[in-house]
């Protein structure tokens, strides 16, 4: 367990686009069908928190898409922090 607790915090200080291509990595791996079953359990069970880090990575984006607003006729950008969001 402590092993899973370990990659899903290297995994959160991943950047969306090096999660991306671990994940897609790991389809093409598993698509091939050559990992033992242990090798492609350890295999799923990565991508699933790949796919959850990338899914929260694009919320927060989206968050920020919708924060940006027009005033005075200029576009600003508001901070926006996943506390702010959860809700």
């Amino acid at each position: 367990m402590a092993e899973k607790n370990e990659l899903a915090q290297q995994i959160s200080q991943y950047p969306f686009e090096e999660a991306m291509e671990r994940l897609e990595r790991i389809v093409e791996e598993l698509e091939k069908g050559e990992v033992s079953l242990e090798d492609a359990i350890n295999l799923y069970q990565e991508g699933i928190l790949l796919s959850r880090h990338c899914d929260q990575k694009l919320k927060q984006v989206e968050e920020k898409i919708r924060l940006l607003t027009e005033e005075n006729g200029n576009i600003i950008l508001k901070e926006f922090s996943v506390e702010e969001g959860e809700g």
